[in-house]
């Protein structure tokens, strides 16, 4: 009797299954769109990051809202927000912003462009603390795993004692010298402390990839280190690398937002979201608008990175190694 090998072969089409193959790339690509929480913190931080930088503009760049986070003017029914958003068939006022639509603070400032301005300060100095945190924890976990002996003796020592010393403590000597040089030279010197975690997991996955046979392989023909470490180990560890990033930006925001409200962060005449809640705590009773505009952007911000960072984490898992259509 003859065995036709074609009939041993699991017919796909008749199971109702269609497999495409597809690269890393586009798996990633294909896991994270197809994760509900990411997509909605991709749109919603993205819905932010437009508002503050389109409505008040950045620089040179002109926005398209008529008030300027600086200038003052004539308190109207002392500051009340004139945003409404219930419809006059349900007994509101229609749906409109109004002049001031957050309302005003003390000096009249409408509250609206100083909350994007907030805004802006503080996503700026989160993404250059998650940016260059992740940098320098990318470079010193690098060196850590790869080389082992006294360099990773060295690297993971120092490690060691920054993990002690808590991040507030640190972040707040730092913002002392640091915040009346500016936002910017703020976030680079909070980012230069902040890399610990990232360091140690970019050691890990060294440790663990330096020993793989591809590795071995090309350190056997003469490979220079550095090209090892950038071309063969570098890729593979990009996953845990973006994941930790957004990680940082997240943890950024709220690190500079407890830094300002503790008055060791961004420093007038510049604002951010946590002096702006440093600022009108007190009128937390009389005027609540002034501490929950702030406090809401914040909490959306930091909400949105760590969905799309979930979202991240999960298309990077390699056990999701086939996508179905």
């Amino acid at each position: 009797m003859t065995l036709n090998t074609e009939q041993l072969q699991p017919d796909v089409e008749t199971q109702g299954m269609t497999v495409t193959a597809r690269t890393q790339r586009q798996l990633v690509i294909r896991r994270f769109f197809r994760h509900k929480g990411a997509l909605f913190g991709l749109v919603l931080f993205t819905f932010v990051f437009v508002l503050a930088f389109s409505s008040i503009g950045f620089g040179p760049i002109p926005g398209w809202w008529d008030k300027s986070w600086t200038g003052t003017g004539t308190l109207v029914d002392r500051g009340r927000p004139t945003l409404s958003l219930l419809p006059e068939f349900l007994g509101g006022t229609g749906v409109h912003l109004g002049e001031h639509p957050f309302g005003q603070d003390n000096l009249g400032k409408d509250y609206f462009a100083l909350t994007m301005r907030g805004t802006q300060i503080s996503i700026i100095v989160a993404l250059a603390i998650g940016l260059i945190s992740t940098i320098v924890g990318t470079v010193i976990g690098a060196l850590a795993g790869y080389f082992r002996g006294r360099a990773e003796a060295v690297l993971m020592r120092f490690t060691d004692v920054m993990i002690t010393i808590p991040v507030l403590v640190i972040g707040a000597v730092v913002g002392q010298m640091a915040g009346n040089l500016g936002p910017y030279f703020l976030a680079l010197m909070l980012g230069l402390i902040t890399w610990t975690s990232v360091g140690r997991l970019v050691r890990g996955q060294f440790l663990s990839l330096r020993e793989k046979e591809f590795v071995e392989a090309a350190r056997a023909v003469g490979t220079p280190a550095t090209r090892i470490i950038f071309k063969h180990i570098l890729p593979n560890t990009l996953g845990v690398i973006i994941v930790s990033a957004t990680l940082a930006i997240s943890s950024g925001i709220l690190l500079e937002t407890a830094l300002s409200f503790l008055g060791f962060g961004v420093k007038p005449p510049d604002t951010s979201l946590g002096l702006l809640i440093e600022t009108y705590r007190s009128a937390m009773v009389t005027r609540p608008w002034l501490f929950w505009w702030p406090g809401i952007f914040i909490v959306v911000i930091a909400l949105s990175v760590n969905f799309i960072g979930d979202g991240l984490r999960d298309a990077f898992d390699p056990r999701q190694n086939r996508v179905r259509d």
